[in-house]
């Protein structure tokens, strides 16, 4: 099937974001995917694979227990 009208489900767009399906999941009931280009199937929303080739997901989130610890915290006394 050429490119242009195979169409991906979660587990491909998982496996192309490098996430679970699980995850895929909830990124698109977020709204941090991009819009599906047929919904035509409730509940199994597909994308066509160009809608991800300039397609650039948020940032992740902060991540605290990365984050520089003072002094203070890192203290055992």
């Amino acid at each position: 099937m050429p490119d242009d009208q195979q169409l991906w489900g979660y587990a491909e767009v998982a496996e192309h974001l490098g996430i679970t399906i699980g995850a895929a999941r909830s990124r698109k009931s977020r709204g941090t995917l991009p819009a599906p280009d047929d919904e035509s199937v409730p509940d199994r929303p597909r994308w066509k694979p160009r809608t991800f080739s300039n397609w650039k997901s948020r940032g992740q989130g902060y991540r605290s227990d990365l984050a520089a610890r003072s002094p203070d915290e890192t203290s055992t006394d």
